[in-house]
Protein backbone atom coordinates (compact mmCIF):
# COMPACT_ATOMS: atom_id res chain seq x y z
CA UNK A 1 0.00 0.00 0.00
CA UNK A 2 0.95 3.70 -0.85
CA UNK A 3 1.49 6.49 1.31
CA UNK A 4 0.06 9.19 -0.86
CA UNK A 5 -0.17 13.58 0.13
CA UNK A 6 -3.22 15.48 0.32
CA UNK A 7 -2.44 19.26 0.14
CA UNK A 8 -3.54 22.67 0.53
CA UNK A 9 -5.27 22.93 -2.75
CA UNK A 10 -6.25 26.61 -4.58
CA UNK A 11 -9.81 27.65 -3.83
CA UNK A 12 -9.85 30.68 -6.15
CA UNK A 13 -7.03 32.36 -8.60
CA UNK A 14 -5.04 34.74 -6.35
CA UNK A 15 -5.75 32.46 -3.18
CA UNK A 16 -2.31 32.02 -1.78
CA UNK A 17 -2.97 30.60 1.14
CA UNK A 18 -5.65 28.60 3.74
CA UNK A 19 -6.36 27.93 7.56
CA UNK A 20 -7.83 25.00 8.60
CA UNK A 21 -10.79 25.58 10.45
CA UNK A 22 -11.59 22.08 11.65
CA UNK A 23 -10.90 18.40 10.63
CA UNK A 24 -13.88 16.10 9.74
CA UNK A 25 -11.58 13.06 10.20
CA UNK A 26 -9.04 11.57 12.75
CA UNK A 27 -6.65 9.55 12.51
CA UNK A 28 -7.44 5.54 11.28
CA UNK A 29 -10.86 6.49 9.55
CA UNK A 30 -11.56 5.14 6.21
CA UNK A 31 -12.32 7.58 3.86
CA UNK A 32 -13.32 7.62 0.10
CA UNK A 33 -12.21 9.34 -3.09
CA UNK A 34 -14.15 12.96 -2.55
CA UNK A 35 -15.21 12.54 1.15
CA UNK A 36 -14.90 15.79 2.72
CA UNK A 37 -11.51 15.68 5.04
CA UNK A 38 -11.32 19.19 6.57
CA UNK A 39 -12.83 22.81 6.59
CA UNK A 40 -10.88 25.16 5.07
CA UNK A 41 -11.11 28.91 5.76
CA UNK A 42 -9.54 31.47 3.03
CA UNK A 43 -9.51 35.17 2.16
CA UNK A 44 -12.46 34.61 -0.61
CA UNK A 45 -14.29 31.16 0.85
CA UNK A 46 -15.68 28.80 3.46
CA UNK A 47 -14.91 25.28 1.74
CA UNK A 48 -14.26 21.58 2.53
CA UNK A 49 -11.08 19.97 1.00
CA UNK A 50 -11.98 16.43 -0.43
CA UNK A 51 -10.10 13.24 -0.66
CA UNK A 52 -7.91 12.63 -3.86
CA UNK A 53 -7.65 8.86 -2.62
CA UNK A 54 -9.50 6.14 -1.32
CA UNK A 55 -7.82 4.69 2.04
CA UNK A 56 -7.02 5.25 5.57
CA UNK A 57 -6.12 8.36 7.17
CA UNK A 58 -2.17 7.87 8.42
CA UNK A 59 -1.50 11.47 9.61
CA UNK A 60 -3.14 14.77 10.16
CA UNK A 61 -0.15 17.08 9.64
CA UNK A 62 -1.74 20.27 10.17
CA UNK A 63 -3.36 21.69 13.25
CA UNK A 64 -6.72 23.27 13.26
CA UNK A 65 -6.08 26.92 13.42
CA UNK A 66 -3.02 26.67 11.01
CA UNK A 67 -2.82 28.61 8.00
CA UNK A 68 -0.66 26.65 5.44
CA UNK A 69 0.43 28.16 1.55
CA UNK A 70 -1.44 26.61 -1.20
CA UNK A 71 0.30 23.26 -1.81
CA UNK A 72 1.87 22.68 1.57
CA UNK A 73 0.91 19.04 2.55
CA UNK A 74 -2.35 18.48 5.28
CA UNK A 75 -2.45 14.91 5.74
CA UNK A 76 -1.54 11.67 4.58
CA UNK A 77 -3.50 8.62 3.33
CA UNK A 78 -2.57 5.02 3.10
CA UNK A 79 -4.27 4.08 -0.11
CA UNK A 80 -6.25 0.75 -0.49
CA UNK A 81 -6.79 -1.00 -3.83
CA UNK A 82 -5.62 1.14 -7.19
CA UNK A 83 -1.79 2.71 -6.48
CA UNK A 84 -1.66 6.45 -5.55
CA UNK A 85 -0.77 7.68 -8.98
CA UNK A 86 -3.43 5.71 -10.80
CA UNK A 87 -5.78 7.37 -8.64
CA UNK A 88 -4.72 10.55 -8.89
CA UNK A 89 -4.40 10.71 -12.62
CA UNK A 90 -8.17 9.86 -13.00
CA UNK A 91 -8.76 12.52 -10.14
CA UNK A 92 -7.02 15.15 -12.81
CA UNK A 93 -9.14 13.97 -15.45
CA UNK A 94 -12.00 14.83 -13.65
CA UNK A 95 -13.01 18.62 -13.93
CA UNK A 96 -11.61 19.91 -9.93
CA UNK A 97 -13.96 21.68 -8.08
CA UNK A 98 -13.34 25.21 -7.09
CA UNK A 99 -14.74 26.92 -3.57
CA UNK A 100 -17.24 24.88 -3.44
CA UNK A 101 -18.37 24.13 -7.39
CA UNK A 102 -20.51 20.70 -7.69
CA UNK A 103 -18.44 17.76 -8.82
CA UNK A 104 -19.66 15.89 -11.98
CA UNK A 105 -20.98 12.73 -9.93
CA UNK A 106 -23.21 10.52 -9.33
CA UNK A 107 -25.43 11.30 -6.24
CA UNK A 108 -25.72 9.47 -3.01
CA UNK A 109 -29.09 7.16 -3.17
CA UNK A 110 -32.11 8.78 -1.20
CA UNK A 111 -32.33 7.15 2.33
CA UNK A 112 -28.05 6.42 2.05
CA UNK A 113 -26.22 6.90 5.39
CA UNK A 114 -24.02 10.07 4.28
CA UNK A 115 -21.19 12.15 5.34
CA UNK A 116 -21.50 15.05 6.52
CA UNK A 117 -19.47 18.42 7.87
CA UNK A 118 -20.26 19.56 11.27
CA UNK A 119 -21.98 23.00 9.80
CA UNK A 120 -24.44 20.61 8.03
CA UNK A 121 -25.36 18.84 11.11
CA UNK A 122 -25.71 21.76 13.31
CA UNK A 123 -27.95 23.44 10.52
CA UNK A 124 -30.15 20.14 10.00
CA UNK A 125 -30.70 20.22 14.00
CA UNK A 126 -31.35 23.70 14.36
CA UNK A 127 -33.68 23.64 11.54
CA UNK A 128 -35.16 19.90 11.83
CA UNK A 129 -34.00 19.09 8.30
CA UNK A 130 -34.64 15.61 6.97
CA UNK A 131 -31.03 15.36 5.62
CA UNK A 132 -31.99 11.60 3.63
CA UNK A 133 -34.69 14.29 1.59
CA UNK A 134 -31.84 16.41 0.64
CA UNK A 135 -30.02 16.80 -2.75
CA UNK A 136 -27.02 17.68 -2.46
CA UNK A 137 -24.96 19.98 -4.66
CA UNK A 138 -21.13 18.97 -3.57
CA UNK A 139 -18.94 16.78 -4.47
CA UNK A 140 -20.37 13.04 -5.26
CA UNK A 141 -24.25 14.68 -4.60
CA UNK A 142 -22.51 15.29 -0.88
CA UNK A 143 -24.62 17.72 0.74
CA UNK A 144 -23.48 21.22 1.98
CA UNK A 145 -23.78 23.99 4.11
CA UNK A 146 -25.28 26.32 1.08
CA UNK A 147 -27.65 23.69 -0.05
CA UNK A 148 -29.46 24.44 3.53
CA UNK A 149 -29.10 27.54 3.33
CA UNK A 150 -31.08 28.07 0.30
CA UNK A 151 -33.68 25.32 1.87
CA UNK A 152 -33.68 27.29 5.34
CA UNK A 153 -34.73 31.14 2.56
CA UNK A 154 -36.97 29.51 1.05
CA UNK A 155 -38.87 28.38 3.39
CA UNK A 156 -39.31 24.54 1.63
CA UNK A 157 -37.21 22.58 4.55
CA UNK A 158 -38.08 18.55 4.56
CA UNK A 159 -38.18 17.23 7.61
CA UNK A 160 -39.24 13.81 9.14
CA UNK A 161 -42.81 13.84 9.64
CA UNK A 162 -43.20 16.64 11.76
CA UNK A 163 -42.95 20.25 11.78
CA UNK A 164 -40.31 22.21 12.33
CA UNK A 165 -39.63 23.82 15.83
CA UNK A 166 -39.81 27.97 15.68
CA UNK A 167 -37.05 28.86 13.92
CA UNK A 168 -34.45 31.69 15.07
CA UNK A 169 -33.23 34.14 13.12
CA UNK A 170 -32.28 32.96 9.87
CA UNK A 171 -28.57 32.05 9.37
CA UNK A 172 -26.36 33.99 7.00
CA UNK A 173 -24.54 32.75 4.56
CA UNK A 174 -20.48 33.18 5.43
CA UNK A 175 -19.64 36.69 3.91
CA UNK A 176 -17.02 36.25 0.86
CA UNK A 177 -14.35 38.60 1.43
CA UNK A 178 -13.23 41.06 -1.24
CA UNK A 179 -11.72 39.53 -4.31
CA UNK A 180 -7.48 40.56 -4.03
CA UNK A 181 -6.80 41.89 -7.51
CA UNK A 182 -4.91 38.79 -9.47
CA UNK A 183 -1.21 39.07 -9.41
CA UNK A 184 0.04 39.23 -13.04
CA UNK A 185 4.11 38.73 -12.36
CA UNK A 186 5.04 39.46 -9.37
CA UNK A 187 4.17 37.91 -6.26
CA UNK A 188 2.48 40.43 -3.41
CA UNK A 189 5.20 41.78 -1.04
CA UNK A 190 4.95 39.96 2.40
CA UNK A 191 4.27 42.19 5.25
CA UNK A 192 6.65 43.47 7.97
CA UNK A 193 6.68 41.50 11.06
CA UNK A 194 4.15 42.75 13.74
CA UNK A 195 6.00 45.72 16.28
CA UNK A 196 5.97 43.96 19.53
CA UNK A 197 3.45 46.04 21.25
CA UNK A 198 3.17 46.16 25.09
CA UNK A 199 -0.26 45.41 26.48
CA UNK A 200 -1.80 46.70 29.43
CA UNK A 201 -4.81 46.06 31.75
CA UNK A 202 -8.00 47.41 30.00
CA UNK A 203 -6.35 46.81 26.22
CA UNK A 204 -8.31 44.74 23.90
CA UNK A 205 -7.08 42.12 21.84
CA UNK A 206 -9.00 42.12 18.49
CA UNK A 207 -7.60 39.10 16.46
CA UNK A 208 -7.52 39.64 12.57
CA UNK A 209 -9.47 37.76 10.37
CA UNK A 210 -9.23 37.02 7.01
CA UNK A 211 -11.09 39.77 5.60
CA UNK A 212 -9.24 42.01 7.40
CA UNK A 213 -6.21 40.25 6.02
CA UNK A 214 -6.97 40.13 2.85
CA UNK A 215 -8.05 44.17 3.19
CA UNK A 216 -4.43 44.99 4.51
CA UNK A 217 -2.30 42.49 1.74
CA UNK A 218 -3.93 44.34 -0.89
CA UNK A 219 -3.57 48.23 0.53
CA UNK A 220 -0.12 47.05 0.95
CA UNK A 221 0.81 46.02 -2.45
CA UNK A 222 -0.64 48.74 -4.02
CA UNK A 223 0.75 50.87 -1.98
CA UNK A 224 4.57 49.03 -2.46
CA UNK A 225 3.91 49.00 -6.01
CA UNK A 226 2.25 51.53 -7.47
CA UNK A 227 3.89 54.62 -7.34
CA UNK A 228 0.43 56.65 -6.61
CA UNK A 229 -0.21 60.09 -8.05
CA UNK A 230 -3.14 62.64 -6.33
CA UNK A 231 -5.30 65.40 -8.16
CA UNK A 232 -8.31 67.12 -7.69
CA UNK A 233 -11.34 68.82 -9.24
CA UNK A 234 -14.21 70.96 -7.75
CA UNK A 235 -17.43 70.51 -9.63
CA UNK A 236 -20.68 72.58 -9.54
CA UNK A 237 -23.45 70.32 -9.46
CA UNK A 238 -26.71 72.55 -8.15
CA UNK A 239 -28.17 71.86 -11.57
CA UNK A 240 -27.78 67.89 -10.71
CA UNK A 241 -29.19 68.36 -7.52
CA UNK A 242 -32.13 70.28 -8.24
CA UNK A 243 -32.59 67.62 -10.65
CA UNK A 244 -32.40 64.93 -8.52
CA UNK A 245 -34.19 66.24 -5.80
CA UNK A 246 -37.00 67.30 -7.71
CA UNK A 247 -37.95 63.65 -8.59
CA UNK A 248 -36.27 61.30 -5.97
CA UNK A 249 -39.75 60.57 -4.27
CA UNK A 250 -41.58 59.60 -7.65
CA UNK A 251 -38.65 58.18 -8.17
CA UNK A 252 -38.62 55.80 -5.11
CA UNK A 253 -42.36 55.42 -5.47
CA UNK A 254 -42.18 54.06 -8.69
CA UNK A 255 -39.32 51.59 -8.54
CA UNK A 256 -38.91 51.02 -4.68
CA UNK A 257 -35.16 52.15 -4.18
CA UNK A 258 -33.66 55.38 -3.83
CA UNK A 259 -32.35 57.33 -7.08
CA UNK A 260 -28.79 58.58 -5.26
CA UNK A 261 -26.57 61.14 -6.28
CA UNK A 262 -23.99 58.56 -6.35
CA UNK A 263 -25.65 57.03 -9.15
CA UNK A 264 -25.73 59.86 -11.36
CA UNK A 265 -21.38 60.18 -10.41
CA UNK A 266 -20.86 56.23 -11.64
CA UNK A 267 -22.45 57.30 -15.05
CA UNK A 268 -20.58 60.53 -15.66
CA UNK A 269 -17.36 58.45 -14.95
CA UNK A 270 -18.39 55.49 -17.35
CA UNK A 271 -18.94 58.10 -19.94
CA UNK A 272 -15.69 59.68 -19.35
CA UNK A 273 -13.75 56.65 -19.57
CA UNK A 274 -15.34 55.85 -22.58
CA UNK A 275 -13.73 58.93 -24.23
CA UNK A 276 -10.58 58.42 -22.28
CA UNK A 277 -9.82 54.45 -22.46
CA UNK A 278 -6.08 55.03 -21.09
CA UNK A 279 -7.91 55.63 -17.72
CA UNK A 280 -9.33 52.06 -17.80
CA UNK A 281 -6.22 50.13 -18.13
CA UNK A 282 -4.07 47.86 -15.58
CA UNK A 283 -0.20 47.63 -15.22
CA UNK A 284 0.87 44.57 -16.24
CA UNK A 285 4.60 44.04 -16.05
CA UNK A 286 6.26 44.37 -19.72
CA UNK A 287 2.97 46.28 -21.20
CA UNK A 288 -0.76 47.96 -20.02
CA UNK A 289 -3.64 46.34 -20.65
CA UNK A 290 -6.23 48.58 -21.73
CA UNK A 291 -9.51 47.12 -20.59
CA UNK A 292 -12.23 46.28 -23.27
CA UNK A 293 -15.62 46.74 -20.93
CA UNK A 294 -15.88 49.30 -18.43
CA UNK A 295 -16.41 48.05 -15.42
CA UNK A 296 -16.91 50.26 -12.27
CA UNK A 297 -15.63 49.08 -8.79
CA UNK A 298 -17.92 50.45 -5.92
CA UNK A 299 -16.80 50.59 -2.28
CA UNK A 300 -19.74 49.19 0.52
CA UNK A 301 -18.16 49.20 4.07
CA UNK A 302 -19.69 47.48 6.88
CA UNK A 303 -18.80 48.07 10.94
CA UNK A 304 -15.83 45.71 10.66
CA UNK A 305 -14.80 44.81 6.74
CA UNK A 306 -14.79 46.54 3.02
CA UNK A 307 -16.15 44.71 0.10
CA UNK A 308 -15.95 46.00 -3.21
CA UNK A 309 -18.98 44.77 -5.66
CA UNK A 310 -18.68 45.72 -9.56
CA UNK A 311 -20.90 47.37 -11.70
CA UNK A 312 -20.39 45.27 -15.09
CA UNK A 313 -20.77 47.47 -18.48
CA UNK A 314 -21.95 50.62 -16.71
CA UNK A 315 -21.60 52.71 -19.58
CA UNK A 316 -24.29 50.55 -21.34
CA UNK A 317 -26.47 51.22 -18.37
CA UNK A 318 -29.35 54.13 -17.75
CA UNK A 319 -29.20 55.92 -14.38
CA UNK A 320 -32.20 54.10 -12.96
CA UNK A 321 -30.33 50.67 -14.37
CA UNK A 322 -27.13 51.93 -12.23
CA UNK A 323 -29.49 53.16 -8.87
CA UNK A 324 -30.65 49.66 -9.34
CA UNK A 325 -27.29 48.08 -8.89
CA UNK A 326 -25.74 50.22 -6.31
CA UNK A 327 -28.93 49.34 -4.25
CA UNK A 328 -28.99 45.53 -5.03
CA UNK A 329 -25.11 45.16 -4.19
CA UNK A 330 -25.05 47.30 -1.07
CA UNK A 331 -27.92 45.47 0.12
CA UNK A 332 -25.90 42.09 -0.76
CA UNK A 333 -22.93 43.19 1.17
CA UNK A 334 -24.81 43.98 4.21
CA UNK A 335 -27.05 40.70 4.04
CA UNK A 336 -23.80 38.82 4.05
CA UNK A 337 -25.01 37.57 0.28
CA UNK A 338 -22.13 38.69 -1.73
CA UNK A 339 -20.85 36.19 -4.14
CA UNK A 340 -17.30 36.43 -6.00
CA UNK A 341 -18.04 36.95 -8.87
CA UNK A 342 -19.73 40.13 -7.71
CA UNK A 343 -16.33 41.43 -7.07
CA UNK A 344 -14.45 40.15 -10.03
CA UNK A 345 -13.52 42.13 -12.98
CA UNK A 346 -13.61 45.57 -12.16
CA UNK A 347 -11.71 48.24 -13.83
CA UNK A 348 -11.71 51.51 -12.39
CA UNK A 349 -12.93 52.21 -9.07
CA UNK A 350 -15.54 55.00 -7.74
CA UNK A 351 -15.65 55.67 -4.13
CA UNK A 352 -18.71 57.57 -2.63
CA UNK A 353 -16.28 59.07 0.40
CA UNK A 354 -19.09 61.73 0.39
CA UNK A 355 -21.30 59.46 2.32
CA UNK A 356 -19.58 60.41 5.86
CA UNK A 357 -19.03 63.80 5.54
CA UNK A 358 -15.32 63.71 3.83
CA UNK A 359 -14.81 66.94 1.20
CA UNK A 360 -11.02 65.40 0.45
CA UNK A 361 -9.43 62.34 0.63
CA UNK A 362 -6.67 60.54 -1.00
CA UNK A 363 -7.61 56.92 -1.83
CA UNK A 364 -5.39 53.98 -2.35
CA UNK A 365 -5.60 52.42 -5.61
CA UNK A 366 -7.55 49.18 -6.06
CA UNK A 367 -4.42 47.05 -7.29
CA UNK A 368 -4.21 45.82 -10.65
CA UNK A 369 -6.88 49.08 -11.51
CA UNK A 370 -4.53 51.90 -12.95
CA UNK A 371 -6.83 54.89 -10.80
CA UNK A 372 -9.53 55.53 -7.87
CA UNK A 373 -11.97 58.09 -7.80
CA UNK A 374 -13.22 59.30 -4.16
CA UNK A 375 -16.57 61.33 -4.56
CA UNK A 376 -16.70 63.70 -1.43
CA UNK A 377 -20.07 65.28 0.04
CA UNK A 378 -21.81 67.91 -1.77
CA UNK A 379 -21.53 71.11 0.07
CA UNK A 380 -23.42 74.90 0.03
CA UNK A 381 -20.26 77.27 -0.72
CA UNK A 382 -20.08 80.46 -1.95
CA UNK A 383 -18.77 80.62 -5.04
CA UNK A 384 -17.52 83.46 -7.96
CA UNK A 385 -20.00 83.03 -10.92
CA UNK A 386 -20.99 85.52 -13.36
CA UNK A 387 -18.69 87.96 -11.60
CA UNK A 388 -21.20 87.55 -8.76
CA UNK A 389 -20.91 85.72 -5.42
CA UNK A 390 -23.66 83.00 -5.58
CA UNK A 391 -24.14 80.26 -2.90
CA UNK A 392 -23.78 76.60 -5.09
CA UNK A 393 -23.87 73.11 -4.44
CA UNK A 394 -20.07 72.24 -4.73
CA UNK A 395 -18.75 68.39 -4.48
CA UNK A 396 -14.37 67.66 -5.43
CA UNK A 397 -13.85 64.88 -7.10
CA UNK A 398 -10.16 63.09 -5.63
CA UNK A 399 -8.33 61.51 -8.40
CA UNK A 400 -5.44 58.70 -7.24
CA UNK A 401 -3.48 57.21 -10.15
CA UNK A 402 -0.77 54.99 -11.17
CA UNK A 403 1.98 56.61 -12.35
CA UNK A 404 3.18 53.97 -14.01
CA UNK A 405 0.72 53.73 -16.30
CA UNK A 406 -1.11 57.08 -16.35
CA UNK A 407 -0.20 61.19 -16.27
CA UNK A 408 -0.98 64.32 -15.27
CA UNK A 409 -2.24 65.08 -19.00
CA UNK A 410 -4.70 62.71 -19.57
CA UNK A 411 -6.31 62.11 -15.83
CA UNK A 412 -6.40 66.05 -16.20
CA UNK A 413 -8.27 65.82 -19.45
CA UNK A 414 -10.53 62.82 -18.10
CA UNK A 415 -11.67 64.67 -14.46
CA UNK A 416 -12.04 67.92 -17.13
CA UNK A 417 -14.41 65.49 -18.78
CA UNK A 418 -16.46 64.39 -15.64
CA UNK A 419 -16.73 67.91 -14.33
CA UNK A 420 -18.33 69.06 -17.72
CA UNK A 421 -20.69 65.84 -18.10
CA UNK A 422 -22.13 66.67 -14.80
CA UNK A 423 -21.99 70.48 -14.42
CA UNK A 424 -24.27 69.84 -17.21
CA UNK A 425 -26.66 67.58 -16.24
CA UNK A 426 -30.29 68.49 -15.57
CA UNK A 427 -33.82 68.06 -16.47
CA UNK A 428 -33.59 68.61 -20.08
CA UNK A 429 -30.70 66.92 -21.21
CA UNK A 430 -30.24 63.85 -18.63
CA UNK A 431 -32.70 60.92 -18.95
CA UNK A 432 -32.92 58.65 -16.00
CA UNK A 433 -34.72 55.71 -17.80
Amino acid sequence: MAIEKITMPQLGESVTEGTISQWLVSVGDRVNKYDPLAEVMTDKVNAEIPSSFTGVIKELIAKEGETLPVGAVICTIEVEGEDGAAQEAETKQEEAPKAETAQAAPPPKKGAKGRYSPAVLRLAQEYNIDLEQVQGTGMGGRITRKDLLKLIESGNIPTAGQKPAAQAAPVQPATPVQEAPKAEEEAAPKQPAAPTIPVQAGDIEIPVTPVRKAIATNMLRSKHEAPHAWTMVEVDVTNLVAYRDSIKDEFKKREGFNLTYFAFFVKAVAQALKEFPQMNSMWAGDKIVQKKDINISIAVATDDALFVPVIKHADEKSIKGIAREIAELAAKVRAGKLRPEDMQGGTFTVNNTGSFGSVQSMGIINYPQAAILQVEAIVKRPVVKDGMIAIRDMVNLCLSLDHRVLDGLICGRFLARVKEILENMSKDNTPIY
